[in-house]
């Protein structure tokens, strides 16, 4: 099994690297990781090189960076060939209102991680997997990215926009037998939500989501929502009228604005 993360220094991603280390310990394993943060990649390569049959390769950078990525992408191929799937799991959230002016600044940074992201991480492995003639992509998308949320313009714009490339790109990739997997989460407890001061119903511990996030992957899905119970949110919220969704939104809680880096 051959996997490479983007965002594996914390939350989902991390979570991911885990899964995968542990589900194909058995087999030879070989995961790529990708994270701004050098020092919580080399923890994370060190653990999961403990596990039999786990070799870890270590890239930091930011997925903004298309040439670090397209680097880091040619190493890794160089090494251990066409990865069998490349997870784009990188993304940052911040509360956002268009009327601050020191929020324009956020928005650039949300979208160009979470969106930009994708196709910086995606673009450099085509190649390869149409070599191979196979290879999955996946992207983290959200639930937010079905209607939009008051106070989460730049998030549930980047999602939105995330979910709309991804199902894009899953038709062009059909003719290269390319799977693409699209996954919405609901509230995962990562760092990100963490900062979060409102209620968050079916709030899912990252472990947990990550065993079912590989599970949707390895049966190939193309579009899931997890957990289930947030699936069933999300038809609703596509079925809401635009008059009544404003009434029921106007006044729900904003996430937090921080600072995006």
């Amino acid at each position: 099994m051959k996997v490479f993360i983007t965002g594996a220094s914390s939350g989902i991603g991390q979570a991911l690297a885990f899964e995968y280390a542990q589900r194909y310990q058995n087999e030879k394993t070989f995961i790529g990781l990708v994270a701004r943060r050098s020092e919580h990649l080399q923890k994370l390569q060190q653990t999961l090189q403990l596990l039999a049959n786990v070799q870890c390769v270590i890239y930091a950078l930011d997925v903004r960076d298309h040439s670090a990525l397209a680097n880091a992408a040619r190493d890794f191929i160089h090494q251990f060939g066409a990865p069998d799937v490349v997870i784009a799991s990188a993304g940052v959230s911040s509360g956002t209102l268009t009327e601050q002016q020191a929020d324009v600044a956020a928005f650039q940074a949300v979208m160009d991680i979470n969106v930009m992201g994708l196709v910086h991480t995606f673009q450099p492995f085509i190649s390869s997997m149409r070599g191979a003639g196979k290879g999955q992509l996946v992207g983290i998308a959200s639930v937010a990215g079905v209607r939009g949320l008051p106070g989460a313009g730049a998030y549930s714009a980047s999602k939105a926009a995330a979910i709309a490339y991804l199902e894009s790109l899953r038709v062009e990739m059909l003719h290269h037998n390319i799977a693409v997997t699209t996954i919405a989460p609901g509230y995962i407890r990562t760092p990100m939500t963490d900062i979060n001061t409102y209620s968050m119903p079916f709030l899912m511990d990252a472990d947990i989501a990550a065993k079912k996030f590989v599970s949707a992957i390895e049966q190939k899905r193309r579009f899931v929502v997890i957990p289930w119970q947030m699936g069933w949110v999300a038809r609703l919220m596509r079925l809401i009228p635009p008059v009544l969704w404003d009434l029921l939104a106007k006044n729900a809680p904003h996430k937090p604005r921080v600072e995006v880096e």
